[in-house]
C-alpha cells in the first residue's frame, strides 16, 4: 500500500531556507563506471545543494542506477534483470529458488531489490540466459536431490548407522 498524498511545493531546511520540489542531476559512481539520473527532491534556488532533502522514493532512481553498474562491473544482475531472465526460462520464482537455489523465497526478494544475488547465483543466471537448455539438467539434478536416497527408518527399527569407529554419546567404552 504506498502513500499517495501529493507531496508539498516548498519546505523549510534545517538552516531556515525555502526548498522547492524539483529534480536535479545526480552521478552515481561504481568502479570506474558512472551513471547520471534525475534526482527528485527538495532543493534551494540556485546550484547550492547544501539544504538538499530526499523523502520517500527519490533514491529510488539512484539506487537502481547503482544496481546497473553493479552489473556491469561485478556480474550481479540488477532486480529487472533476475526477473528478465526467470519468465525467460518461464519459471515461477518458488521454482527459480527450488531449481536454482537461495531459499523459498530468495527469487521474490532479488526481484524486488531487497536482497542482491551472489556472484555465484548471478553468474548461473547469465549462464542460462546464454543457454537455457541447460535449465532441463538442472531441473533433473533438483528433481533428484529431493528424492530422498534411503527410506526414513521406521518404528523398531535401528535407525540410521553410525561411522564405523564411534559409539553413541553417553555409552561406556569396551573394554
Amino acid at each position: 500500500m504506498s502513500d499517495t498524498t501529493p507531496l508539498p511545493e516548498t519546505m523549510r531546511s534545517h538552516r531556515g531556507r525555502t526548498l522547492r520540489r524539483g529534480v536535479r542531476p545526480f552521478t552515481v559512481e561504481y568502479k570506474g563506471l558512472s551513471r547520471t539520473v534525475d534526482l527528485p527532491g527538495y532543493y534551494p534556488d540556485g546550484p547550492d545543494d547544501d539544504d538538499a532533502v530526499l523523502i520517500g522514493g527519490d533514491m529510488d532512481a539512484a539506487d537502481a542506477a547503482l544496481r546497473e553498474l553493479k552489473e556491469q562491473a561485478d556480474g550481479i544482475p540488477a532486480p529487472a534483470t533476475v526477473r528478465r531472465i526467470r519468465k525467460r526460462l518461464k519459471l515461477t520464482q518458488r521454482e527459480a529458488a527450488r531449481i536454482l537455489g537461495g531459499g523459498p523465497n530468495a527469487f521474490q526478494k532479488y526481484e524486488r531489490g531487497e536482497v542482491e544475488p551472489s556472484k555465484v547465483m548471478g553468474t548461473l543466471l547469465f549462464l542460462l540466459d546464454r543457454h537455457p537448455e541447460l535449465l532441463e539438467e538442472l531441473r533433473a539434478t533438483a528433481s533428484a536431490s529431493a528424492t530422498p536416497a534411503s527410506p526414513t527408518p521406521g518404528p523398531g527399527s535401528a535407525g540410521p548407522a553410525r561411522p564405523a569407529g564411534r559409539r553413541p554419546a553417553g555409552s561406556p567404552r569396551s573394554p
